[in-house]
This record gives structure tokens, sequence and C-alpha cells, in this order.
């Protein structure tokens, strides 16, 4: 069994689209399998018998409309991220080039 550090490290690679080795999917699946029983037994734990199912779908669309905000907030954050990180290269070399004139 793998440490939650290095469970966390594999699902991170693996949401990023990095391939994983064989055997590191085996070991993040396993991971995955261990983070499922943990959360079955605390949601056993503290199952309500009242949980409206009928809600269910409403809860599941506004999670996910605020899923793909997120990401949207995250891809145009990233976008200009390397507008500036370009912008701080040109400035880096006009610099050198005032340096050495």
């Amino acid at each position: 069994m793998i440490s939650d550090e290095m469970g966390r490290q594999l699902h991170n690679r693996s949401t990023l689209g990095e391939q994983l080795t064989n055997i590191e999917k085996e070991q993040l699946d396993a991971w995955y399998a261990k983070l499922d029983a943990i959360e079955s037994k605390l949601l056993g734990d503290h199952a309500d018998s009242q949980i409206d199912l009928s809600t269910l779908p409403t809860q599941i669309e506004a999670s996910l409309n605020q899923l793909t905000f997120v990401t949207q907030r995250i891809q145009q954050i990233s976008s200009e991220n390397n507008t500036l990180r370009q912008e701080i290269s040109v400035l880096r070399q006009q610099l050198v080039i005032r340096h050495s004139a």
C-alpha cells in the first residue's frame, strides 16, 4: 500500500495528463479504493435515512456548473500567467541590453 502523499502525487500527475506506468496505475487504483472504503465507512456511520434523492440531480447540476466555472477561471489565469511570463522575458532582455550599452 502506498502512502497518502504518494497517492496524492500520482493523482495529481494523472489529472495533469501525465502518463503513469502500469505499476503506478495499480498503486493509484489501490489508493482510490482505500479512500472509497474510508468514505463508505464514514457515510455508513453517519447515514441519514431521510436523504431526499429528488434533489440530487439539481445538486449535481449545480456542482457541474461550479466546476465548469472554476475550470474556465483556472484556464484564464493560466493564460494570463503565460502572457506575464512572456512580458517579463522581454523586459529582462531589455534590461540586459541597457546594462550592456
